[in-house]
């Protein structure tokens, strides 16, 4: 994985490094020539040289670790998969809004989870199941697990504060991709466009592509998606209140640009 993304720019470290050094020789010559003028000239260089370390902006994780974090994920679903045999595919489950009161014993209610069902055919795990947290479905009709792009969806959440429950699908499909590629920076280009109740996703150079390779014959990735492609799910099944699955994905040639249709099913 070769894709590393920084907020910090080489620029920027040259240009403090420039201020601070001008400023000390400065400082250090105005002692032995006694000038005051060139003591205030250094003291201003050395300020602006600090204030650049204070503001510059923090640099982000290398997008190679956060590619190679998620992998362990997906390895662990297939491992789920194969174990168990499963030949269905992943519901996006809707979570209660937060505003919404609910007994403690269905708090659960209100975590986002994706379903991975045994067959096409298999029915939905109970409210029950679903609020007390389990793994295993009863009867062994899927398991329950965390989607990969959860944490992607909480951090745009606790940054804009923008409460997805509470807004239309066609603010999302224009909000959404704003916030992940200027706020995250996890790829280049994004588009979201809604036609009834399918979504078509377009991601460019994201940095999850190479999931998708085939030299990574990843099962899960097909039917779960992407953190990216598992964010923007999580966001449809709050945002619709309904159950949301991934149809199809296609990739093109050259790996960089992915399309994925979302069906958000009645009911």
């Amino acid at each position: 994985m070769k894709v590393k993304r920084k907020v910090e720019s080489s620029g920027s470290s040259k240009l403090t490094m420039l201020f601070l050094l001008a400023g000390i020789l400065s400082l250090v010559f105005s002692i032995y020539s006694e000038s005051q003028i060139i003591a205030l000239i250094g003291l201003g260089l050395t300020f602006w040289g600090a204030l650049f370390i204070l503001l510059r902006p923090p640099t982000l994780v290398e997008g190679s670790l956060l590619y190679n974090a998620a992998v362990s994920t997906y390895l662990t679903i297939d491992r789920i998969i194969d174990d168990f045999n499963y030949k269905g595919k992943g519901y996006y489950l809707p979570p209660y809004p937060k505003d919404v009161y609910l007994p403690e014993y269905l708090k659960g209610l209100k975590a986002s989870v994706v379903f991975v069902s045994a067959k096409n055919d298999s029915e939905m795990p109970s409210i029950e199941e679903i609020a007390k947290g389990n793994f295993l479905s009863k009867g062994q009709k899927g398991v329950l697990v965390a989607p990969p792009g959860l944490g992607i969806l909480t951090q745009i959440e606790e940054k804009t504060r923008v409460d997805f429950t509470k807004i239309e699908l066609t603010e999302l499909c224009d909000v959404l991709p704003t916030l992940i590629l200027q706020d995250l920076n996890l790829a280049k280009g994004m588009g979201m466009e809604l036609n009834g109740d399918q979504v078509h996703l377009k991601l460019v150079d994201s940095l999850y592509k190479d999931l998708y390779s085939a030299r990574n014959n990843l099962k899960s990735v097909i039917f779960v998606g992407c953190p990216i492609t598992s964010a923007v799910a999580c966001a449809l099944a709050k945002t619709s209140g309904r159950t949301i699955t991934i149809q199809k994905h296609q990739v093109s040639p050259d790996g960089l640009a992915l399309e994925v249709w979302y069906s958000i099913m009645q009911g």
